[in-house]
């Protein structure tokens, strides 16, 4: 039987200031300066310690696959999840074609709420910050099931959660060389740019073939709606770990089928990874393992050396909640966010329309 563990008391989010109905709203541009005042591979690895923090309380939040609105385009979904006594949820969306027009594929924004009154404690934009807390998810998982002592990772998509991935793999888990492949030339020579002067060997690559030579870990990110086979099954060799964060809405995937039935698959949230994931590929009883249980110690994760371990993850809500705690924690002491007037404060409660026509005759004197 699974024991349940306790909340520790650094985990819990500190409140707005005590009489305040004044909401933190952190911005594009305040994300940005809080990330570059921290260092994106120290935020990295502090927002990862949130992350597994809150796998090890996996039983205490309500689990639910998220609300996904799909369209031929693209699609809008809502990520909620509670501990039971702070609600977050992201607001995102999964656009493929806004590339090609010049605009962000996924964009987000997010809120972290008290259980208790229902207030909310923070608005946040959530494009950087999921950026930012999928590497380190990947990185987490990496921890327990890539291979002791690799050092090279490959790269198979090189978008807007590219450079992400690469620091998070070097921070957390000492990654020193990354080989870079995409479709568009593009996209790889503007990964190559941007992680110059980090410490990382780039090797900008022609093929996916030529990306994964060399390499024990493997990361798959591709944005395209489509059943796609972004690694054969013969590009996949004995003792790898596969980090597969690309296949993440029904129809989308990117791996042989051949690969998931070689590998040990290990997922967030099964309801939702079957339907999402690679393994919508394959029958609904096929085994996986939930990575919390391998996070807890309840069961093994790598256990061979020539084991193939796959990470099929397509984002859960619990991520976006620790991502939320972390930088409401973070916020303290620094002046990276706004304050909101989001909440309506009547002298009396149930007096709203009273207050209504005070401010109607207040704005008239004025």
């Amino acid at each position: 039987m699974t024991s349940t563990p306790s909340k520790p008391a650094s985990q819990t989010p500190p409140g707005p200031p005590e009489g305040s109905n004044l909401v933190p709203f952190v911005s594009v541009d305040n994300m940005m300066k809080l990330v570059n005042a921290i260092g994106v591979e120290r935020v990295l690895t502090e927002l990862a310690d949130y992350i597994e923090d809150d796998f090890r309380r996996w039983p205490h939040f309500d689990k639910t696959p998220r609300v996904a609105s799909h369209s031929k385009v693209g699609v809008i979904e809502l990520m909620p999840t509670s501990d039971g006594e702070y609600y977050g949820f992201k607001y995102v969306n999964g656009h493929p074609k806004n590339t090609r027009e010049g605009l962000q594929t996924v964009t987000a924004f997010g809120v972290l709420s008290s259980v208790e009154n229902g207030y909310p404690l923070l608005l946040s934009e959530m494009t950087i910050l999921t950026a930012l807390r999928t590497a380190a998810t990947s990185a987490v998982a990496a921890r327990h099931l890539a291979p002791k002592g690799a050092r090279t990772m490959a790269m198979i998509g090189n978008g807007a959660q590219c450079e992400f991935q690469a620091l998070a793999f070097k921070a957390m888990l000492g990654i020193d060389a990354v080989r870079l492949y995409d479709t568009d030339p593009g996209a790889t020579a503007k990964a190559a740019r941007n992680l110059q002067g980090t410490g990382l060997a780039v090797t900008s690559c022609t093929s996916g073939e030529e990306a994964v030579e060399g390499a024990q870990i493997i990361t798959t990110c591709t944005a395209d709606k489509q059943y796609a086979t972004i690694l054969t099954d013969n590009m996949v060799g004995s003792g790898l770990h596969i980090n597969a964060i690309g296949g993440d809405c029904p129809g989308k995937t990117e791996l042989h089928r051949d690969i998931l039935l070689r590998s040990d698959i290990f997922v967030e949230y099964p309801p939702q990874t079957r339907i999402e994931g690679e393994i919508q590929q394959l029958d609904d009883d096929h085994p996986v393992t939930e990575l919390w249980q391998v996070i807890t110690g309840d069961t093994a994760g790598r256990t061979a050396p020539e084991q193939i371990t796959l990470f099929d993850s397509v984002g859960f809500a619990t991520e976006d909640f620790s991502a939320l705690r972390y930088l409401h924690d973070r916020l303290r002491g620094t002046g990276f966010f706004e304050e909101l007037d989001m909440l309506a404060d009547p002298d009396e409660p149930r007096d709203l329309y009273g207050m209504l026509m005070r401010a109607s005759a207040a704005s008239r004197s004025d």
